[in-house]
């Protein structure tokens, strides 16, 4: 799984709250890619919950 962030990001922490081994919001969202296999149930649903839709991910 590939995941990444867009720019637009607001840093609302959404992300994060779904999926804090993954994603860390700093002032806008960082991706720790060593930490995806494993929490890819979890990237989906913070991918979905993103308010600006800027997290894509691939399988």
């Amino acid at each position: 799984m590939k995941v990444t962030i867009e720019d637009g990001c607001i840093g609302c922490g959404a992300c994060e709250s779904f999926c804090s081994d993954v994603f860390k919001v700093e002032d806008v969202c960082v991706v720790d890619e060593s930490k995806i296999a494993g929490n890819e149930d979890c990237v989906k649903e913070a991918a979905d919950a993103c308010p600006v839709s800027v997290i894509n991910v691939a399988e």
